[in-house]
């Protein structure tokens, strides 16, 4: 039995864990409201959709980004929805694995669980190098700092050094920075969006925010193009599954942890539009902003100078930080639970929970590893896209996988309290359709002609997932026991003994 003080709602999120297989090791100190944090914090709209603007202005320009937003969005929304009915069902630390091996097998989710891994430990890379090239911004603002990729690089690193050493304090300091990250983040879009709505003498007009079509990638088809424009979008939002993967931290998980997960994508659906269109409306220079080293920082020099320009870069950069943070906690959770069932090397070390309930070598694996995917940036200017590659193509599979599962169980599924009712199967098929579509989109080529600097890596990212995963299953499966405690019943004596 934990050792920690349990309320009634938390005793009941135990028993129901217990029932699952497992017993409680972590502990519940997270509201309704710091889960759904943890979510929209991972998706960070001031993160994804600042550090992807420039690849929208040349991808289908500002008429993809707004309409390509708002369609992306709903559709991940109905994602969103599957996903959280069946989170209802299984709220654990593993989330979208083991959903996939109660529903569809150990196989199942054994790939779901490294597919989901490596989302998230690119994710961490991924957020946090965009972190560092911001704050390089800056400095070079401030300080004339020159953004070298090694002087990046050691950015990079003091940021996951921060993230790591915020994680291992404790869920409380966790649950708060997300809470403040919620505020943040809204209060900075508006910030952002209310200054440079009254400050520039000029703006664009609405025709141009929603009907002007920009092609910069060398291919000729403007069907293609805007396909591929879509990527803005799909790559903000993701990590929304970090509700569930908090879901043994949070107070009453069955109904908070799935409203955290749809409640974090339309948030960040409203927040989103509303970035995208303020800093739209403001571009001074078109051309010039679209191949700016960081295409944000140059509208704000171009309409408040300077000292206008580093007041909203730290906004941004405490919003990106803020999202690596959170990114971090999730990442670490996932490590726990796989290792706790037995998937990882060395999962004895990974699965330990510290004294505050913290699984600490977790949080130190999962940011070395995300040091480690981003050195290549030392010597390879593709290296930081794919990053994001290994984020995209590891996530956005694993979403589905637990919802292609329940839709394929029909009325064998057992839903939990929250539940789509008779909505569950056309949601959950029109969301299979959407993911099997953005899972091609990552992997098709963006620039034309194909070289070095432009191919797309993503593809041969998710080959070598699966390869590797099949192959360590090859290895050591047999050990892959999902859940440790097999007997329930058993489990809930020995809680009641001790």
């Amino acid at each position: 039995m934990s050792r920690y003080h349990r309320s009634a709602p938390a005793r009941g999120d135990d028993e129901h864990l217990r029932s699952l297989g497992y017993e409680p090791e972590l502990t519940r100190r997270m509201g309704s409201f710091g889960n759904f944090a943890v979510s929209f914090s991972v998706i960070s709209v001031l993160s994804g959709c600042m550090t992807l603007f420039g690849f929208g202005l040349v991808t289908g320009g500002p008429a993809v980004m707004m309409w390509g937003w708002l369609g992306v969005g709903l559709a991940v929304l109905l994602v969103g929805l599957s996903l959280a009915e069946v989170t209802s069902a299984y709220p654990t630390s593993g989330g979208l694995y083991f959903m996939s091996q109660r529903l569809g097998g150990p196989r199942w989710g054994w790939v779901t669980g490294w597919l989901n891994l490596l989302g998230l430990l690119g994710g961490i890379a991924g957020i946090d190098y965009g972190a560092a090239s911001f704050i390089t911004a800056f400095a070079g603002l401030q300080w004339g700092v020159m953004p070298t990729p090694g002087v990046i690089l050691t950015v990079f690193a003091a940021v996951l050094l921060l993230h790591a050493l915020l994680n291992v304090v404790g869920v409380r300091v966790v649950s708060l920075l997300n809470s403040i990250s919620v505020w943040w983040h809204l209060t900075g879009v508006a910030v952002i969006v209310g200054v440079l709505a009254v400050v520039p003498s000029h703006h664009q007009d609405a025709s141009f925010v929603f009907g002007h079509f920009v092609n910069e990638t060398g291919w000729s088809n403007p069907v293609y193009v805007s396909a591929v424009g879509l990527l803005l979008a799909g790559y903000t939002f993701c990590g929304y599954d970090a509700s569930a993967h908090l879901s043994e931290e949070t107070t009453d998980a069955r109904m908070a942890a799935p409203r955290g997960i749809v409640r974090s994508i339309w948030v960040s659906l409203l927040a989103g539009f509303v970035l995208l269109a303020g800093l739209l409306f403001a571009v001074q220079d078109y051309a010039g902003t679209a191949v700016a080293a960081v295409p944000p920082a140059q509208i704000f020099l171009d309409t408040l100078g300077t000292t206008g320009a580093k007041a909203l870069l730290l906004i941004v950069i405490g919003a990106q930080l803020f999202c690596g943070s959170a990114e971090t906690t999730a990442a670490s959770r996932m490590i726990y639970a796989f290792s706790r069932d037995g998937a990882l090397p060395g999962s004895a070390t990974w699965r330990r929970v510290s004294p505050n309930g913290v699984p600490v070598p977790a949080v130190w694996l999962a940011v070395s590893v995300a040091f480690l995917l981003a050195v290549p940036s030392l010597w390879s200017p593709v290296a930081y896209g794919a990053v994001t590659a290994v984020n995209v193509i590891g996530m956005t599979p694993s979403y589905i996988i637990p919802v292609f599962l329940r839709l394929r169980q029909g009325d064998r599924f057992v839903p939990g309290p929250w539940t789509l009712g008779r909505w569950s199967r056309p949601v959950g098929i029109a969301a299979v359709v959407w993911v099997v579509v953005v899972t091609v989109l990552v992997c098709l080529p963006q620039r034309y002609p194909l070289t070095v600097q432009t191919f797309n890596y993503a593809p041969i990212t998710l080959i070598v997932v699966l390869a590797l995963s099949a192959a360590w299953y090859r290895l050591t499966g047999s050990k892959f026991s999902v859940p440790v405690v097999q007997d329930a019943h058993l489990a809930r004596v020995e809680a009641q003994i001790v």
